[in-house]
């Protein structure tokens, strides 16, 4: 894995720009509704925040591409559901997606305007909320009130924790930066985590299908 990190970086050194476009689309398409539940967004900045203690990419610019993906993301799924209203709920392809709609739906019922702030934290309903939110009828003002503060918390949670661990890596380690032992480690346990919650959230939901379908059928 690791012969497969060392080109990547060093391509990231030699074309940033593609870097923050990636993490401009990551922080985007996780906000849109479908997409965002099959999208690493979060893992894809997390793993590309380990570029930025050694130069490669720098931290202003990787928060900015974040922060103006993720509020592009949301405002648009908001707008889409504020013209529609409820009626995009119950049209394709969210239909497919009934029981996180359901969650979505619940989940604002339950926080009101604040559930537009806790979902930016809690994948995979962040993908849904912003425009279950406008399907409801939340005003635009209330929306952005909440959602812009939201982001500029979120970016930060999502970019500093990969620059503090690879920084405290080779401080510790005396390694310098321009070596690849701290970024290695951080993508690699990124990507480790990643999949195992992917697969754990796959394995919980199936448990939860398969109990709704058993309580569905009729007793003998």
């Amino acid at each position: 894995m690791t012969s497969f990190l060392d080109p990547l970086i060093s391509f990231v050194s030699a074309h940033a720009w593609l870097a923050y476009l990636t993490l401009f689309l990551a922080a985007l398409l996780e906000a849109v509704p479908v997409v965002g539940s099959v999208i690493p967004g979060s893992t894809i900045i997390l793993a590309l925040s380990a570029l930025v203690p050694g130069g490669d990419l720098k931290l202003p610019f990787v928060l900015l591409a974040a922060g103006i993906g993720a509020v592009l993301g949301d405002g648009s799924a908001y707008w889409l559901g504020h013209r529609r209203q409820r009626e995009i709920l119950n049209t394709w392809p969210l239909t497919n997606y009934p029981r996180v709609i359901e969650e979505s739906e619940t989940f604002f019922h339950r926080f009101g305007t604040w559930a537009v702030f806790f979902a930016r934290f809690v994948p995979p309903i962040r993908a849904f909320v912003p425009i279950t939110a406008g399907a409801l009828g939340m005003t635009p003002a209330r929306f952005y009130a909440v959602n812009i503060p939201a982001i500029l918390l979120w970016a930060p949670a999502h970019v500093l924790p990969g620059v503090l661990a690879v920084s405290a890596f080779h401080e510790y380690f005396g390694v310098p930066h321009h070596g690849h032992p701290g970024k290695h480690i951080w993508i690699l346990t990124v990507i480790a985590v990643a999949i195992i919650g992917g697969l754990g959230l796959w394995y919980y939901r199936r448990r939860q299908n398969v109990g709704a379908v058993a309580a569905a059928k009729p007793r003998a």
